[in-house]
């Protein structure tokens, strides 16, 4: 499965922004789908997920009650909408799905696709 990443961009602290992540060459079904973002000199870290059976979500404690995850079947679409964006949020936030155990629904090396990435820059 190809993933492409959309919708980043250059947003003030306190704004909005919408990513999205499509799928090509196979659907999501029966996989789960995550965001991760890695930020300058940082380690990949887990930002949020949504899993296929239950639609149930995880987020990352930093970003809970601000991100939501979403995802829209019919159009193999996977979506972050982030609200309230500080500036410790800017990173590279990527795209990702697999077949992934719940107990590994935080672990980037249990996701077997991955998009290309998309910068998010919170200024102060």
């Amino acid at each position: 499965v190809r993933l492409q990443a959309s919708g980043g961009g250059l947003v003030q602290a306190g704004g909005s922004l919408r990513l999205a992540c499509a799928a090509s060459g196979r659907t999501f079904r029966g996989q789960s789908q995550a965001w991760f973002r890695q930020a300058p000199g940082k380690e990949r870290e887990f930002v949020a997920a949504i899993r296929w059976s239950g639609g149930n979500t995880y987020y990352a404690d930093s970003v809970k009650g601000r991100f939501t995850i979403s995802r829209d079947n019919a159009k193999d679409t996977v979506y972050l909408q982030m609200n309230s964006l500080k500036p410790e949020d800017t990173a590279v936030y990527y795209c990702a799905t697999g077949p992934v155990i719940l107990s590994s629904t935080r672990d980037p090396e249990a996701y077997t696709s991955w998009g290309q990435g998309t910068q998010v820059t919170v200024s102060s």
